[in-house]
């Protein structure tokens, strides 16, 4: 097996500016939206066009300087403004740590003051001396100064989004890399999804990716891509790429874990310089669930809490936020949860195969969610096989039990399930969340004991989430009551 190593502690920069108030987020969507881009280049153009037509043009009428300075006070004060904002979103500390922005904040200011002494100049009339008047002119010339920061800006704007949309992930910012991007050990890396394109504006760019992996361990490592909704070319990583589809907020199926497992420590045993890069699309969920996986069957942690403890301790940049970055779903910890059981109890192998069938499920406090009577509610059950059952008129009842404040959904002719088993919730009545329903949950029929399953608010997928509170009380739970049958040889 192999051992975990003292991790570094890399010197992560900063971003104390940044929350997730609602006055930052749409002071954000501002200034990195395409037309704000647009605008400011077009203000830049239109600035230098004033300054050449004031150096190259002598016989105008006597307010057209005027003029043409007040338009470029106006273009000097939307950059300051520009500016200002900037330092709102990141905080001082972290914009004026970077030293291009420190000449963008100087040069802004510069030409706004050249601007005002200007305009004020004009509105004197003291062009009757004429070496100060081409004086102003030459400053304002400086103006041209900004054409170089066009290229620079569109950098930032994306290194900005990249920096908001990881939120306080740990990233990767050394030797002159800049990615969503954490070693949860020296051997596990999770990252986020590398991208091509128009995604490169807010994730890791592919080419950047490649460019670290190849520079830090080179010949050594191998992806693993856990999205199934998007892939990308396997020669960016020389073909050591291996796809396990896993939809979003969603779990592996408990032998894709198995398999998983034994194939990392497989590649982990062929070289102590072998690592492995690990992502889904932001990851964290997926990534998450499967980079426990690796802590656990290496045995650098014997249990589920503990491996999931680690990970979001080290995903977590606590420097830049309090939001702790772990395992997205109750249903990927409960996943965790039987791998952890698969390696103490059935010596790393599937565990037997048990078949059930749902006779029931209760809800409690059913009072506020919907129609409060759970006649609203429809049940869907999914397996590998797809979609294996949805309520109808002749397959299920509902029975709403007022005194105790809970509804019996009795099930009729449930098809048998085995392994692993998604039950979704669907109602008119209520906001669809993730997996585009109100809640859901997904169980092993090998791992459930004593035929039940009972699961409270927080470990209802969906509903673990503060934003459902307002609906769904804290007694809320789904009970689930199952008639075992014996396999077919």
């Amino acid at each position: 097996m192999w051992r975990l190593k003292n991790i570094p502690l890399y010197n992560w920069l900063v971003h104390r500016g940044y929350n997730n108030s609602k006055s930052k987020k749409i002071t954000y969507l501002i200034i990195t939206s395409t037309v704000f881009s647009i605008f400011g280049i077009l203000l830049i153009f239109v600035d230098l066009s004033l300054v050449i037509t004031e150096l190259f043009v002598t016989e105008v009428r006597d307010y057209f300087f005027l003029e043409c300075h007040s338009i470029s006070l106006a273009i000097g004060l939307f950059f300051l403004m520009d500016v200002l904002l900037q330092v709102y979103i990141q905080g001082k500390q972290h914009y004026f740590s970077n030293v291009l922005n420190v000449l963008n904040a100087v040069l802004t200011g510069v030409i706004l003051l050249v601007d005002i002494i200007c305009f004020f100049h004009d509105m004197m009339f003291v062009s009757l001396f004429p070496r100060l008047t081409i004086l102003f002119q030459v400053l304002r010339f400086v103006i041209v100064m900004r054409l170089f920061f066009l290229a620079y800006q569109k950098r930032h704007l994306e290194k900005l989004t990249r920096w908001l949309v990881s939120e306080n992930k740990r990233r990767y910012q050394k030797d002159g890399f800049d990615l969503d991007l954490t070693y949860i050990t020296d051997r596990i890396i999770a990252m986020s999804f590398p991208s091509s394109g128009r995604r490169t504006l807010y994730r890791n760019p592919i080419k950047e990716v490649a460019r670290f992996l190849d520079t830090k361990h080179p010949d050594h490592y191998q992806v693993y891509n856990l999205c199934s909704e998007r892939a990308y070319d396997p020669k960016y990583f020389h073909y050591r790429v291996h796809r396990i589809k896993i939809d979003d907020h969603n779990v592996p199926t408990l032998k894709e874990m198995l398999l998983f497992s034994k194939e990392v420590d497989e590649w982990m045993a062929q070289d102590k310089d072998n690592v492995v890069a690990i992502h889904c699309k932001g990851g964290k969920g997926r990534t998450g669930t499967m980079v426990c996986v690796c802590l656990i069957a290496s045995g650098l942690f014997l249990t589920a809490e503990e491996s999931i403890q680690h990970f979001g301790e080290r995903r977590t940049d606590k420097a830049s936020g309090t939001k702790f970055q772990g395992i997205e779903t109750p249903s990927q910890g409960r996943y965790v949860g039987y791998f952890e059981k698969m390696m103490t109890l059935y010596n790393w192998n599937l565990p037997p195969r048990k078949i059930l069938t749902i006779k029931n499920i209760i809800i409690y406090s059913i009072h506020g969610v919907g129609k409060g009577n759970g006649s609203d509610l429809e049940v869907k059950i999914v397996t590998q096989q797809g979609t294996v059952f949805s309520c109808s008129s002749t397959n299920y009842r509902v029975f709403h039990d007022i005194e105790a404040d809970r509804v019996i959904i009795n099930i009729f002719n449930c098809p048998t399930l085995y392994d692993d088993v998604k039950v979704k919730f669907l109602s008119p009545k209520l906001p669809k969340h993730y997996d585009n329903c109100p809640f859901f949950f997904w169980f092993h029929t090998s791992l459930i004991e004593k035929n039940r399953l009972y699961l409270p608010r927080n470990q209802l997928d969906n509903l673990h989430k503060q934003r459902a509170w307002k609906i769904y009380g804290p007694k809320f739970a789904v009970e689930v009551y199952f008639d075992e049958n014996e396999p077919v040889l």
